[in-house]
């Protein structure tokens, strides 16, 4: 093993290394718990700042090695798989942090920052596998490490939730399985390459690696939250908020979301995808998608559960980005994935604030709450903003290459699909913002945490401030080096315009 495969090994052990430790401390050990997380929470995102470094340099950095004949693992860092390790390694500092200040008075916290850290470090795999049986092991052990922190609270309502989660995981984790298999026997193991590999097969072949794209993009579509493959994404808003973020913003949703464009850049390539006629339906499931989750969305009350619903739409842009025809789609998809996480977790952070400090859950009870949590709330209009598309925050940069993608690819009614998402997403984000600035208090806060200097703990504070100010940075400064457009923009130029 050379020095760069043991820097790609040691961005994974750190969080699996961490997850067995915190499993084995008593719950007492509070303190050293707490060290040990945001310990390795740090080194792993200086390694990947590292790695990040290098691939900008062209560096290459792989592990690999036999597990059986024709069956390889391994782990390589390019362009597109160190975008997603950078965006899990930096929330999960911050969410990390946020957590400790969560549940400082929770049980059963040992068996929690365990399964979270071994959650990060399934994501991580996901990022950085090379080919899709490495791929396909994280994958499914990123739903059996996520199903303790769904039903962590151990109520009826949790553990029901857990249950609608692994039925929906497990049997869209079959289905990928099942797809995967496949293409190994039609044409061995899989490595992800830039264009694909799949484009020289006879053209016989070309029905049954159709019906192989399905398979995959439906097992796929299960943690992506496609429509009508969505439903237990809300259902687990009843874990915690650390949690919730964790799932919208970090891991779940976006590993199904990278998986998908893992398949159609690297497995298929986005020029065979196209002309097996794969990137239209595609395209139409991802808009369907979106204006289904914007709708469901303008119905709910419970504020985590209208986060849910609006993370179900805003993560369909980055498949509707991928179905693009077109390098600039390709940005606006890529793009996306890194803004709607730093705006996600920032809203979601928001809401376990109000929640934890205040005791309000609802919408409709969060009248007049800016002026009690004026910080957190302004965070939250940062986010909703982004959202909803407003210049120059980091959701318009996204939205405007879309469009242009849209326009470029010839697919206009894309632009609608756009336009009509927006005017939803300030349908539903508007009135939350108006109740909290403009309407006043018309009830009795069941005051929560302890205040100390701030509105609330500095251990909710500070993260979320910190992820509100990355999402307002992103669209201010897209233009800049290793902004998150321009690394997407290199991604583009590096891997997919060969």
């Amino acid at each position: 093993m050379d020095w760069n495969g043991l820097v790609l090994l040691s961005v994974l052990a750190t969080s699996l290394v961490a997850s067995g430790v915190i499993l084995l401390l008593a719950e007492s050990r509070v303190v050293l718990r707490s060290v040990f997380n945001l310990a390795a929470a740090v080194l792993k995102l200086l390694l990947v700042l590292w790695i990040i470094l290098g691939v900008y340099r062209n560096v290459d950095y792989e592990l690999r090695f036999t597990i059986i004949e024709g069956v390889d693992f391994i782990l390589r860092a390019d362009a597109l798989g160190i975008m997603f390790v950078g965006l899990s390694s930096l929330l999960w500092l911050f969410t990390t942090i946020y957590a400790i200040g969560y549940l400082e008075r929770a049980p059963n916290r040992s068996r929690f920052f365990g399964f979270f850290s071994l959650c990060v470090a399934s994501t991580v795999g996901i990022a950085l596998a090379g080919n899709l049986f490495t791929f396909l092991l994280f994958y499914e052990l990123l739903t059996l490490s996520t199903y303790p922190l769904v039903v962590h609270r151990g109520t009826r309502e949790s553990l029901r939730a857990g249950q609608v989660y692994l039925y929906y995981t497990l049997g869209g984790g079959a289905l990928l399985l099942f797809g995967v298999v496949a293409l190994h026997v039609l044409v061995g193991d899989t490595e992800f390459v830039p264009g694909g590999s799949l484009s020289g097969l006879d053209p016989s072949l070309h029905p049954l690696l159709i019906g192989i794209f399905l398979m995959m993009v439906v097992g796929l579509g299960v943690k992506a939250a496609l429509f009508p493959l969505h439903a237990w994404l809300p259902m687990a808003m009843v874990a915690p908020a650390p949690v919730s973020a964790l799932l919208h913003a970090v891991a779940v949703v976006k590993a199904g979301a990278f998986g998908i464009a893992r398949v159609v850049y690297d497995v298929y390539g986005i020029e065979f995808a196209y002309s097996l006629g794969l990137l239209g339906p595609l395209a139409v499931a991802a808009s369907i998608t979106i204006v289904y989750g914007s709708l469901r969305a303008l119905t709910q009350d419970d504020l985590k559960k209208r986060l849910a619903f609006s993370t179900i739409s805003q993560v369909s842009y980055i498949i509707l980005g991928i179905s693009l025809f077109g390098p600039v789609g390709t940005i606006g998809g890529l793009v996306h994935l890194l803004h709607q996480g730093l705006m996600k977790i920032t809203l979601f952070f928001c809401a376990g604030n109000y929640a934890e400090t205040l005791g309000v859950h609802k919408i409709s009870e969060l009248d007049g709450a800016g002026e009690r949590m004026p910080a957190t709330s302004v965070a939250f209009t940062l986010g909703a903003l982004g959202m909803i598309g407003i210049p120059p925050l980091a959701g318009f940069v996204s939205k405007w290459y879309l469009g242009i993608g849209a326009l470029s690819a010839g697919m206009n009614w894309v632009l609608a699909v756009l336009i009509l998402s927006s005017l939803l997403n300030a349908a539903y984000f508007l009135p939350i913002l108006y109740r909290i600035w403009f309407r006043k208090r018309d009830r009795v806060w069941c005051e929560g945490k302890a205040l100390g200097w701030f509105e609330t703990s500095g251990w909710l504070l500070f993260p979320t401030l910190a992820t509100a100010a990355f999402a307002l940075i992103a669209g201010l400064l897209a233009g800049m080096p290793f902004s998150p457009l321009y690394w997407a923009e290199l991604i583009v130029s590096r891997e997919y315009l060969q």
